[in-house]
């Protein structure tokens, strides 16, 4: 299973929902042997027929042996261990029993029968592990924001008083630039106190690649010159800082695509370009722009697809992105973030594609 797929997945199983606490949840590390887990799952099989509730006690008793009746099929763990899904969801009357292996290894063996489905060890395997925080710093401006997966995101913006030039010379001139100056140093050791609280997260947890600069003039290498930013960040930033004339977000996308040749390989750089092929071939009318699930599947299965571009949500996201994988296309996968989501989704049904070559 992709992370696409297991995001997708993900997703669908967050609908699940119960009253008591019903919905079985076990992650299976790689070389625990089955049969163990079987054990484990018969002893609270025997317990769970203490419940006083009958309709609780039959979900969850019925939740367990599904998951029992599976796991006697699966002579031995896989290599990332297992996931299982057991239960009602009471909203629809729907019954699931899903057995996965995940794309990373399972590292703890996790039982629980709640009111939901516990995803958070999956979530943690999608989780963006490509993270650049983002500084458009101005005078007395500045946003502070992260590019992570396909989002851009503005976690702060902040403004400062900073007084214009002094007419007067002299003494008072030079004291009115001293003012300025350290006022300017205030406003800078401000932006530098909140973007290391929003970044410190990310650098103790391993996903923090760099930290991008830009803004107008000469204000920005003044603040990446200064011990604003906490020493291991301050380490992070990117050598180039780059010219931005915008603040908020339009200035932190401005900030990420001026940026492309020092992160050309994020996720973002990779999915902008991949819209903007889309949309030259789209305009040129050359037939290698093509869309539709019948089109674009038609393409696929002659290996003539180069990539696909898809929706989260698109019906048959699951069957595109095995078919797109097995024949050496390339996906990008657009949430609802992002600008060019809506357009996708509206103008061409959430599925596009660029061929290698034309086929109608």
């Amino acid at each position: 299973m992709s992370k696409e797929e297991l995001r997708h997945l993900i997703n669908k199983l967050k609908k699940w929902t119960a009253h008591a606490t019903t919905l079985l949840s076990l992650y299976i590390p790689p070389g625990r042997p089955v049969p163990d887990v079987i054990n484990v799952l018969r002893q609270e099989l025997s317990v769970a027929g203490n419940i006083k509730l009958k309709q609780t006690r039959n979900r969850v008793q019925a939740a367990l042996q599904a998951a029992i009746d599976r796991l006697t099929k699966i002579p031995k763990v896989p290599p990332n261990g297992l996931v299982i899904f057991s239960g009602e969801n009471e909203k629809t009357g729907d019954t699931l029993t899903l057995v996965i292996e995940p794309p990373e290894p399972v590292k703890v063996f996790y039982y629980r029968t709640d009111k939901y489905f516990h995803l958070e060890f999956l979530e943690d395997m999608i989780a963006e592990n490509d993270v650049y925080g983002l500084i458009v710093i101005e005078r007395d401006e500045a946003t502070i924001g992260l590019l992570k997966g396909n989002t851009i995101t503005v976690l702060d913006e902040i403004e400062g008083y900073i007084p214009g030039k002094h007419s007067r010379g002299g003494w008072s001139q030079r004291r009115y630039d001293r003012i300025i100056e350290e006022l300017t140093k205030d406003f800078f050791k401000s932006v530098g106190e909140k973007a290391t609280n929003h970044f410190m997260q990310y650098f103790q947890e391993g996903k923090l690649k760099g930290i991008l600069i830009g803004g107008p003039g000469y204000t920005k290498l003044d603040f990446a010159k200064g011990d604003y930013l906490e020493y291991r960040l301050k380490e992070l930033v990117l050598p180039k800082l780059i010219d931005v004339s915008d603040q908020g977000e339009p200035g932190l996308k401005e900030l990420v695509m001026r940026a492309e040749d020092l992160i050309k390989e994020h996720s973002y750089i990779k999915t902008q370009k991949a819209l903007e092929e889309f949309n030259l071939h789209l305009s040129k009318d050359d037939g290698l722009a093509t869309y539709g699930p019948k089109e674009v599947e038609d393409a696929l299965k002659v290996g003539a697809v180069k990539f696909i571009i898809v929706t989260n949500d698109f019906p048959d996201l699951e069957k595109f992105l095995k078919l797109a994988e097995e024949k050496g296309a390339e996906i990008f996968v657009l949430n609802e973030d992002l600008p060019d989501y809506m357009w996708i989704k509206k103008t061409f049904g959430g599925l596009v594609a660029v061929l290698r070559y034309p086929i109608y």
